[in-house]
């Protein structure tokens, strides 16, 4: 028989605050982008700015990752609902829920027109005191402290790790950027532009070069934040929670052979459409209109109502359901997430691209951030330090040759020597050589059993059933993946398969990291030697 995933009932206030929330979240990001003209790069204190703008971000995914997570779990969700009605939270978490919209929107009426930039190192505490008002008081308005503690009991792990991956998520985006000037991607899609463009105007203007597009003299130049990659990493983040919550009823090769890829080429025909619709808007409309439909905000909302569509018609499809598909038992008792492989592999590499947007978005080099980094990864290694240990032996010779052979390729490609950058010119001696020491730290001992854990003990490994063209997909895949994080993609993509075979060759995890770690070594070394810290 077929499975679906059927709604059990969720109260009505539940869904009545959620929707009340939704819309609070949706009108205050559509006032501040059509009302001023705030923009980071003009404030002053563009870090504090950006981490604001990366907050708000992370409500939006991590409410819709929750959601998703209440969708696979019916108990819960029943929970939550009776939690909802018999916990409810009285009038005076309504008030400070009120007080703190009122906080939020109060620069709006105070601030005179086109002076936001200007003043907006004024207006930022406003704005975080008001954030946190509401949102604090629109959690406790839904249900009140002691409803939300018990209900948390058995949970609390899971719904750590979903948010937690949800903040990371505009750290992958930013990762994923550089996608937008593969030169086939971005021809693709201005020549679809174009021609649908040229359906409503004879005077199109296209300059793919220079990533400039538009019509009727409206001329806009896309750039990465705005050219809908957020969409890309978005549907690949929803149907990968998807896929993991209900694993034992899918049909996975069907879900990332067929459906993942279509669902990757809805979201560029849907970004090719807003694109289009937004220049012609901004030529026959109104082009302030169009450019704050450019804003990251607004497409980051459209792609996820766009991920958790693709997610409500996958359900709703039997092509994607195993033909005999048995509910996933769940556990009365969860395993701490610690002691479990799968989250012990998955959580740090959290972290790791968590702490990588925390320094993108809080300083203006965000080199000087790494310290931070280094003390975030060791955290989470420690937190996961059973699992890290049962995963570690002594390394066989040919893994730490073949690290060192990627070492020596990595070092020999490499472009001419980098000056250091402003922040770490900027530092005394004894500053820079204390941050040498931890970028070495955390680039030879902490990365490299961070991103093997993840990269090969995860995904090669979820991927790899045994046979040839499973094992195949699954180098391919995980290589990928970790090429994608890293600057030089060939590189770092032939780095990922030399990597994958090692592991492999006897499934140890550990000469996978011996390997990254000796050649993370080597380039680390050549990096001192030279003074060239872009090397690693």
């Amino acid at each position: 028989m077929i499975v679906t995933h059927a709604l059990s009932p969720l109260s009505h206030r539940a869904l009545r605050l959620g929707l009340l929330l939704g819309a609070e979240a949706v009108v205050l990001v559509a006032a501040f982008q059509v009302m001023t003209d705030l923009e980071c790069r003009a404030t002053g204190i563009e870090a504090a700015c950006r981490g604001l703008r990366w907050a708000g971000l992370w409500v939006i995914c991590a409410a819709s990752l929750v959601g998703v997570w209440l969708w696979a779990r019916p108990e819960a969700r029943v929970a939550f609902g009776r939690m909802a009605d018999e916990g409810a939270g009285g009038w005076r978490w309504a008030l400070v829920h009120a007080l703190g919209l009122a906080l939020v929107a109060a620069p709006l009426l105070a601030v005179p027109e086109g002076a936001m930039n200007a003043r907006f190192a004024t207006v930022f505490p406003v704005l975080c005191a008001g954030a946190a008002l509401a949102v604090l008081g629109g959690v406790m308005w839904l249900a009140r402290p002691a409803a939300w503690r018990a209900w948390l009991v058995g949970r609390g792990w899971s719904l750590a790790a979903i948010t937690g991956f949800a903040a990371a998520l505009p750290g992958v985006v930013v990762l994923a950027g550089p996608l937008w000037t593969v030169q086939a991607l971005t021809d693709l899609t201005f020549i679809a532009v174009y021609l649908l463009l040229r359906l409503f105007s004879d005077a199109v203007e296209v300059y793919p070069d220079a990533l400039v597009i538009g019509a009727e003299g409206f001329l806009v130049e896309v750039a990465d934040t705005c050219s809908g990659i957020e969409g890309l990493v978005l549907i690949t983040a929803f149907l990968g929670l998807y896929t993991v919550l209900f694993r034992d009823e899918l049909r996975l090769r069907r879900m990332w052979l067929v459906i993942w890829p279509l669902a990757l080429l809805a979201s560029w025909c849907f970004n090719t459409i807003r694109i289009t619709a937004l220049i012609l808007i901004g030529a026959h409309v109104s082009p302030e209109l169009a450019v704050n439909g450019f804003h990251s905000f607004a497409g980051w909302i459209m792609f996820t109502v766009l991920a958790v569509s693709v997610l409500v018609v996958v359900n709703r499809s039997r092509y994607a359901l195993q033909a005999a598909a048995v509910p996933l038992a769940r556990s009365a008792a969860p395993t701490a997430p610690a002691e479990d492989d799968v989250i012990a592999r998955i959580a740090p590499f959290i972290v790791f691209a968590l702490s990588g947007m925390i320094a993108q978005a809080f300083w203006a080099d965000p080199a000087l951030g790494y310290p931070v980094q280094v003390a975030m990864m060791a955290g989470v290694l420690w937190w996961a330090r059973h699992a890290v240990a049962r995963l570690m032996a002594q390394p066989s010779a040919l893994s730490l040759l073949a690290g060192g052979a990627v070492g020596v390729t990595w070092v020999l490609s490499a472009g001419p020597p980098s000056p250091l950058s402003e922040g770490l010119a900027a530092l005394s001696g004894a500053g820079l050589a204390a941050w040498a020491v931890l970028r070495v730290l955390g680039t030879v001992a902490l990365v490299p059993v961070i991103e093997e854990m993840f990269f090969r003990g995860y995904v090669q490994a979820r991927l790899d059933r045994g046979t040839w063209p499973s094992r195949v997909l699954a180098v391919a895949v995980s290589a990928a993946l970790f090429a994608a994080l890293h600057g030089r993609w060939l590189e770092a993509g032939l780095a990922g398969v030399m990597f994958s075979l090692l592991y492999m060759r006897n499934g140890r995890l550990a000469d996978a990291i011996a390997a990254h770690a000796s050649a993370n070594a080597l380039i680390a070394a050549v990096a001192l030697w030279r003074g060239d810290f872009a090397l690693i």
